[in-house]
């Protein structure tokens, strides 16, 4: 199961954001990335209050916010936030018209109004076209809390990052039990101790369902993630040693022979570096030298 190819539709069926009734009723937050560091910078209750002078101010408080932050983060701003309007969040209140009606909108000309409801009309025909397009290659697939499933391994994903996946390697790894679900697509999985650096939430296209079998003998995979989602390969020993010769120098290269959760693999490295960073390696003979003059081996 963890190295046949799939012939089924991916998992996972579209879920697309509700359409705002009204401009400013529902805005998206995002941050820019990768910039420099400064000395100073604005902490989140700052940041409530510059958005309730330049947004709230203007255009009104919105019924919904939607940013990919994490929930620490959106629950930090948003008690910053109401501390900053004088309210307390409490989601039936009467900024939030979902629930009472008591918020109005400002009167609009009837201009304004048939644009509105031609643009609501063309949103909504989109949105389910776009949906109709994207359900017609998956299919709609549900585990249940306690079932077993293989995590797939893609260079993509988290996992596949981890493992630097092969061409030969595993296509899944695990299987792994299913804590609980989270949403509609997406599912929390208990993950060993080895991959806790991973989030353990995983949308259902990357999960594959485990067929129980009492004669199939699980092998755990022995896989030790660091920090910043690498695995380090230890060198096993030296098979190789080779001299490039240049115009006015000569560059030593030895071959290493390195050990991984993926099995064993060979690359060339440089002598200096490699006996910088693993001294023990050169206690012995090399097994051979070769000299390459210009790309032509002696």
């Amino acid at each position: 199961q963890k190295s046949k190819i799939e012939h089924q539709k991916p998992s996972g069926l579209l879920q697309p954001l509700f359409i705002p009734e009204w401009k400013w009723d529902s805005i998206v937050m995002d941050f820019v990335g990768g910039l420099p560091k400064t000395a100073k910078g604005t902490l989140v209750p700052k940041l409530a209050e510059i958005y309730v002078e330049q947004v709230v101010k203007l255009h009104g408080i919105p019924s919904s916010i939607v940013s990919d932050r994490d929930l620490k983060f959106t629950s930090r701003f948003w008690e910053s936030l109401q501390e900053s309007l004088g309210t307390k969040l409490r989601l039936s209140s009467a900024y939030h018209p979902q629930t009472d009606g008591q918020s109005k909108r400002t009167i609009q000309s009837l201009e304004d109004l048939l644009r509105a409801c031609v643009l609501e009309q063309g949103m909504k025909a989109s949105q389910s076209r776009q949906k109709s397009y994207h359900d017609k290659r998956r299919k709609d697939i549900e585990f249940q809390e306690g079932e077993h499933v293989f995590l797939r391994v893609t260079s993509t994903t988290g996992i596949g990052r981890v493992l630097k996946s092969r061409k030969l390697a595993s296509r899944f790894i695990g299987p792994y039990q299913i804590l609980k679900r989270v949403g509609k697509v997406a599912y929390k999985i208990a993950l060993p101790p080895s991959l806790s650096n991973l989030h353990d939430v995983f949308h259902v296209s990357q999960v594959r369902k485990y067929v129980f079998d009492p004669s199939h003998v699980i092998e755990s995979d022995d896989i030790q993630v660091k920090d910043n989602l690498t695995i380090e390969n230890v060198p096993l020993r030296i098979e190789g040693r080779e001299v490039k010769k240049l115009r006015n120098k000569e560059i030593p290269y030895v071959k290493i022979v390195w050990g991984g959760p993926s099995g064993e693999n060979a690359t060339w490295e440089l002598e200096s570096k490699m006996k910088s960073s693993y001294p023990e390696l050169f206690s012995g003979k090399f097994l051979r030298t070769k000299i390459l003059l210009s790309g032509v081996e002696l």
